[in-house]
């Protein structure tokens, strides 16, 4: 799941245009007094309160990759290594070395690494929480996406060193270890206490939960282990950090005014008018408009055809243009998180050309014929289809679906949209898989983390909720993963373009996503980093 984020990073199956890996910068900008800014007083010991579109729901931080669930892991678990949000270099986190040898991966730990029950964080320990993820049974969404398949961890205890073998090489695996938390023993012993409660290492340890309404977290002192050696000791972080759940948009934007919220991911209208009372913001670069089709057996979305179709027949500019208020623009690659390990442009030269009436000739060659009410029909059963989309895109989303569904209209197909928020809509994807088309923003910062989405497994037995069973892109993959880092960037963006130019997957929209803040001020690289944040003197 900038998801981006980080400095620390995220993958970002950011339905939000925010799932979870990363990087990214996150400045800010717009300070005044009442939104944070400059040389304001930093207050030690305050409460920073921020608002999340969606429940994070299962707390578990290696099962679930939702982008409201990425925030809250951050708070509350490390990863080995962090990658620096501007340089894309690797930097500490609980590891202080790190090399990678062929397919050895050796990380050596800090020193008085703890849990947040106290207990010292072991090589062991580590090891251990590797292979659950490891383990195909498990069915974390990390395996294949921050940690590569086949890859086995093993411990060395009197050296405190972690040594991770890996099936075969891994161009960007230090990139993926930097997103993938780390769950204590006290965790791994019973994952269904990580449900509603907390065993990592980071700086902050959940004291509360309430599902649906608010989650609190309390800072940890004595945490000196943080990305690039980050402590808890310093001034102006706050005491506590309450998560509350607000779904909408403009409810969030309201609260961020009063200052009953410190901070919140705000788009549109809402946005525009949050920038213009003054209140900071951290801005990241974002893929915010990105189409899937579900290719599963049985759906109507799995004939080729009418996945062209649907994607001529929508106009991908105009699209972009709603979707973003006109703030953004199209799409470049697939791993848009900065610092983008694969520059270029994927996209432009791949997506099919928006035509209307070559739409309705597919249809036609695929044998969908329009009725007397001008809904298509083939063998007795209409061209209906299921749209999703999630809700945290606020009013320009919601003009965007609509322009979308009027578009398919108009050749003909009978499509019903409907808003959900993450939870739901990550539940629906991987779970139940009733749809057929989907509006989901996978925010990554290097292409081989998107594999596990674009090929291998379906769910629920994998990540590949949109079943993409495309035998060039897998063969693409396998060539561009045989070489060393961003020497196969060519290959990497040579396989995201058929995949595009095939209408399997369809980018039409980045933006800089903006969080907004009142009384505070912190980074966003992708997901907000908890040690960036610091709270001013109202």
């Amino acid at each position: 799941m900038k998801l981006s984020t980080l400095g620390s990073c995220v993958l970002a199956f950011s339905l939000t245009g925010a799932l979870a890996a990363c990087g990214g910068g996150g400045g800010g900008s717009n300070d005044n007094g009442g939104g944070g800014g400059g040389d304001a007083e930093l207050v030690d010991g305050a409460t920073f309160t921020i608002g999340l579109s969606s429940d994070p729901g299962n707390l578990d931080p290696q099962m679930g990759a939702g982008s409201s669930l990425f925030t809250v892991t951050q708070f509350a678990y490390d990863p080995l290594v962090s990658v620096d949000g501007e340089t894309g270099e690797i930097r500490s986190a609980l590891a202080t070395t790190w090399e990678v040898q062929g397919t050895t991966v050796t990380l050596g730990l800090a020193e008085g690494i703890t849990c947040a029950d106290g207990a010292e964080l072991t090589a062991t320990d580590v090891a251990d929480s590797v292979n659950f993820v490891a383990d195909p049974k498990n069915q974390s969404p990390f395996l294949g996406t921050f940690l590569p398949v086949g890859a086995q961890a093993a411990a060395d205890d009197a050296a405190r060193t972690v040594t991770i073998e890996l099936a075969e090489p891994a161009p960007f695996v230090l990139n993926g270890l930097g997103s993938l938390p780390i769950v204590c023993p006290s965790g791994a012993a019973d994952r269904s206490a990580l449900k509603t409660a907390t065993a990592g290492t980071g700086p902050y340890e959940l004291t509360e939960a309430a599902p649906g309404d608010r989650y609190t977290y309390t800072l940890r002192e004595g945490y000196t282990w943080g990305p690039g050696g980050a402590t808890t000791d310093e001034k102006g972080l706050p005491a506590t950090v309450v998560v509350r759940v607000v779904e909408n948009e403009t409810t969030a934007a309201n609260l961020l005014l009063s200052g009953d919220l410190n901070a919140a991911q705000v788009a549109g209208a809402d946005a525009d008018r949050l920038e213009q009372s003054g209140l900071f913001a951290a801005e990241t670069p974002a893929l915010v408009g990105e189409q899937w089709y579900n290719h599963a057996d049985g759906r109507l979305t799995s004939d080729p055809q009418v996945r062209m179709a649907l994607t001529q027949a929508v106009d991908l500019d105009e699209l972009a243009k709603v979707i973003t208020a006109g703030d953004g623009g199209p799409a470049q690659v697939l791993a848009t998180n900065e610092p983008i390990a694969c520059p270029g442009d994927s996209v432009s030269g791949s997506l099919p050309a928006h035509d209307p009436d070559a739409a309705g000739a597919l249809l036609d060659e695929a044998g969908w014929t329009v009725g007397g009410d001008g809904v298509r029909t083939k063998d007795g059963e209409p061209l209906s289809l299921t749209f999703l989309y999630q809700n945290n895109l606020g009013a320009a989303g919601d003009a965007a679906a609509e322009l979308a569904v009027e578009q398919w209209k108009e050749i003909g197909v009978e499509v019903t949209a409907k808003s959900q928020n993450e939870t739901t809509l990550t539940g629906t994807l991987f779970g139940a898989g009733d749809w057929d088309v989907s509006w989901v923003s996978l925010n990554v910062n290097s292409p081989d983390q998107l594999v596990p989405f674009l090929s291998g497994p379906a769910a629920p037995d994998g990540t590949n909720f949109a079943a993409i069973a495309d035998p060039d892109y897998e063969a693409a993959v396998d060539a561009a993963a045989g070489t060393n880092g961003t020497e196969g960037c060519t290959d990497w963006l040579a396989a995201e373009s058929g995949l595009i130019a095939d209408a399997d997957i369809v980018p039409f929209a980045n933006n800089i996503v903006r969080t907004f803040g009142n009384g505070a001020e912190f980074e966003t690289p992708g997901q907000l980093v908890p040690l960036s944040i610091r709270m001013l003197a109202k």
